[in-house]
């Protein structure tokens, strides 16, 4: 039994003299908080960190990219996005251009719209569901977002269901999704509203689940009212076909999954694939759902072009996005800003 040990140790000691040391790669360190606290250098760290860490700086990193090289940007959204503080920082992005097609699910249209008439507001994740729906509240995660609140909503939008109906009936053909939501980024009229913004910047705004969500209903009432009140989905399929094979070079940030993030990854296939693309998920590959499907994966179908650079961050988007905004974006915004003070 000792000789066998001794043995084995000999071949154990020969195999790690052959092994690489790897001296000459960068070593991983953390933020050194001893020195005054530094913002950039701060999100720069994060490239010696390690874990997900590394992988958001790689984030930040592929979107400079994105902006420098002047890709079209997709910006896939849940409608938790929405929901949650996201949507500021969504509509900072829509209002300065930074994003040049929104991919969103029927809840990421109608929340943006009813938070111009009321908040929803922080809760917790463990309250009873059951005191909740007695109290007339909805929970989104720990946000509250009470159901007078989608009263709010049915009014402002039964007088915008006739204007668009007349329109229709004059014109002779339904609304596409996208060009429903950009007359309701008109009425809205509300600089909070990235519905707002988009319209105003021409900036399309798919919703391939239109019916999906509280809005649904209402298109449902409306056939009830109107039999021949409809809504042309296919019309955004080709929209945004089209548009993808205009572009020279596009780029993809996908946070989240499930039809939005299919949705702009599909279109690309018809340009064989996106230049750049980010994802920002908790979900995994191990259940075969495109929504933890990784980025290896979508190159297989032409998603995305095979040397394009990709990362996929594993966390919950709203503590990473902010971070990906905040070295990517918002320096970008700032760094304009100060150039034109000089000038």
């Amino acid at each position: 039994m000792v000789a066998n040990r001794e043995t084995e140790y000999k071949k154990n000691l020969k195999f790690m003299r052959k092994t690489v040391t790897l001296d000459n790669h960068t070593s991983v360190e953390g933020y050194n908080f001893e020195d005054d606290f530094n913002f950039d250098d701060f999100l720069n760290s994060f490239a010696t960190t390690g874990i997900q860490a590394t992988n958001l700086y790689n984030g930040i990193e592929i979107v400079r990219m994105m902006i420098k090289d002047e890709a079209k940007i997709f910006l896939s959204i849940t409608s938790n996005m929405t929901s949650s503080g996201l949507r500021d920082i969504i509509t900072f992005l829509v209002k300065h251009k930074y994003v040049h097609a929104i991919v969103t699910s029927a809840g990421g249209v109608e929340e943006d719209v009813i938070k111009t008439m009321r908040p929803f507001v922080i809760g917790n994740f463990d309250i009873p569901g059951r005191v909740l729906f007695e109290s007339g509240v909805g929970r989104i995660g720990n946000i509250f977002a009470p159901f007078d609140r989608y009263l709010y909503f049915e009014k402002f939008m039964n007088p915008f269901f006739d204007y668009i109906y007349e329109i229709q009936k004059k014109r002779g053909t339904p609304f596409t999704p996208s060009e429903f939501i950009k007359e309701l980024g008109f009425r809205v009229n509300h600089e909070e509203s990235y519905l707002f913004w988009a319209a105003k910047n021409d900036i399309p705004i798919f919703c391939p689940g239109f019916t999906d969500g509280s809005i649904g209903d209402l298109f449902v009432f409306q056939r009830q009212k109107r039999s021949d009140f409809y809504i042309d989905v296919v019309g955004d399929h080709k929209k945004i076909v089209d548009m993808t094979l205009n572009m020279d070079k596009t780029g993809a940030i996908i946070l989240g999954g499930g039809i939005s993030k299919h949705y702009v990854l599909n279109a690309n296939i018809f340009r064989e694939g996106l230049d750049y693309a980010v994802y920002i998920t908790t979900a995994h590959e191990f259940d075969a759902s495109d929504s933890g499907g990784n980025q290896e994966e979508a190159k297989t179908w032409a998603k995305i072009k095979i040397n394009a650079p990709t990362v996929k961050i594993k966390t919950e988007a709203s503590i990473a996005f902010p971070l990906l905004v905040a070295g990517s974006f918002a320096k970008d915004y700032h760094n304009k800003k100060e150039a034109k003070k000089s000038y």
